[in-house]
């Protein structure tokens, strides 16, 4: 309900309901045996909180997941905004707001990525293991998953600067260059000419270093899978 890909509100709520169940059935099997023993010993009360731990489990692991997802974001929304189409919103597909066209392009990619590369089969592999880390009816540790967070926040956010960084020396540099001309022509009004040419330079930069930047963003979620 909260993975990327699946928790995106153009997926109808009754759609995402069918996956959980499905994944829930499909991974029973699998956990049987170590459910069965801790709520054999358990009562009406304990296994509601067994639930209610669980549950928190399995948020947090999501939480994770959508870290990256919101750090391309932000990534995208900063390039946007460098290369001049930051005051263009567009129609929203991953969320609520109305973000520029080339926001939407960027996260919509990365989802399809991920489906593409099968790092969502991945996220089902990290929740089947979460039950050895952490196994039924131990409540997490709240100073181990606050790290948890703060290091994988930390590594969303250096993918984010490493995939805007061109952009943001590019904004720089043209900007300097469009401030110089300004001063040297008053009566000319530079900035609102050069506007096309920045937004044409910006998109040219984006299709050089595009590829890069997404494969930046498959590794940083797939070593999180993999290793977080």
């Amino acid at each position: 309900m909260v993975i990327p890909g699946f928790s995106t509100s153009r997926v109808p709520m009754r759609i995402r309901l069918y996956i959980a169940i499905s994944i829930t059935l499909s991974l029973t099997p699998l956990l049987l045996d170590t459910v069965e023993e801790s709520l054999l010993k358990s009562g009406s009360s304990r296994i509601t909180l067994l639930i209610v731990s669980e549950i928190s489990k399995g948020l947090l692991i999501g939480l994770m997941g959508r870290m990256f997802m919101l750090s391309i974001q932000f990534s995208a929304s900063t390039i946007a905004m460098f290369i001049g189409m930051g005051a263009m919103p567009g129609t929203p597909i991953e969320g609520q707001e109305a973000v520029p066209a080339l926001v939407s392009l960027i996260t919509v990619t990365a989802t399809a990525l991920v489906f593409f590369t099968d790092l969502h089969l991945e996220i089902i592999y990290a929740l089947l293991g979460s039950y050895d880390v952490s196994p039924v009816g131990q409540w997490p540790q709240m100073k181990m998953q606050l790290n948890d967070i703060v290091r994988n926040l930390s590594k969303a956010m250096f993918v984010s600067i490493q995939a805007s960084a061109p952009f943001f020396i590019y904004a720089v540099l043209v900007n300097l260059a469009i401030g110089l001309a300004n001063k040297l022509t008053p009566q000319i009004p530079i900035y609102f000419i050069s506007l096309p040419f920045v937004l044409l330079g910006g998109l040219m930069l984006l299709f050089i270093v595009s590829d890069e930047m997404l494969i930046l963003f498959m590794q940083g979620f797939r070593d999180w899978l993999l290793n977080g």
